[in-house]
């Protein structure tokens, strides 16, 4: 059974531990230093920290004690893993690390999403660089070039992966806009993967999954890392802490 530690003392962590039956959930109060220090040295699996301490804090932490997988690329990255009442599931990136990713990062974000989406969907990852244009509709933009760019590269150095854009929401993920926007895609209309622009974008739109959708959603789950972790948001419930540590588990 797998490992994850919860260094911090909060009722929702308590209450979401009795709920984890398929995890062994490890509650220590302890120092983040102290708690990454034993999953740097394998006494515990996997980390869920950040309900009480700030996302700076937990990623710095986990920088400076784990350190990177790929570290000449100097990128981490991470992501929402969002249910939605109507039985969708939709991985949202970057929301939460990479304020302004540049070509090189993109593309490593896109490696990591990916990589972490097979483990965490069901059906196979399809992945939608969302702009506020859908393929050239909105004239020119960094932005749109940047998602373009990172496209080409991608399908370069990873033809297997399902991916396309620039497109807008709507097109990546409504099958009828979709068709009508863009017939001839694989994902447009069948997103289940959601890659923005930057940080700005990601952290509005994964709030409004859960202020106005009314999605449970965990994360931001952290990738890059040389081991798994987990930085909760602070408005987290014990359903949130449930969710995020089912999701890092199958990350291990």
């Amino acid at each position: 059974m797998k490992r994850i530690l919860f260094p911090e003392d909060n009722e929702y962590i308590k209450q979401a531990a009795t709920e984890l039956t398929d995890i062994e959930p490890v509650l220590e109060v302890q120092s983040l230093d102290k708690a990454f220090t034993q999953l740097a040295d394998g006494a515990v699996d996997g980390i869920v920290a950040g309900i009480d301490y700030s996302s700076r804090d937990v990623i710095l932490t986990a920088r400076d004690k784990l350190g990177l997988i790929k570290p000449e690329v100097k990128l981490f990255t991470s992501l929402f893993y969002a249910e939605f009442p109507d039985g969708r599931k939709i991985i949202l990136s970057d929301g939460a690390t990479c304020k302004h990713p540049n070509l090189e990062q993109m593309c490593r974000i896109i490696e990591l999403v990916y990589e972490a989406a097979t483990k965490l969907l069901d059906d196979e990852p399809r992945l939608a660089m969302l702009s506020f244009s859908t393929f050239g509709s909105g004239g020119k933009d960094e932005t749109m070039t940047l998602m373009n760019e990172a496209i080409a590269k991608t399908r370069e150095l990873h033809p297997e992966i399902k991916i396309d854009g620039e497109m807008q929401l709507d097109a990546a993920v409504n099958p009828r806009i979709g068709a009508k926007k863009a017939p001839e895609s694989e994902v447009a209309g069948k997103a289940n993967v959601l890659i923005v622009p930057d940080i700005n974008a990601g952290n509005i739109l994964y709030k409004s999954f859960e202020q106005f959708a009314g999605a449970k959603v965990a994360g931001p789950i952290l990738l890059g890392f040389t081991k798994p972790v987990s930085d909760l948001s602070r408005g987290s419930t014990a359903e949130d802490v449930v969710l995020t540590a089912r999701c890092l588990a199958r990350l291990i």
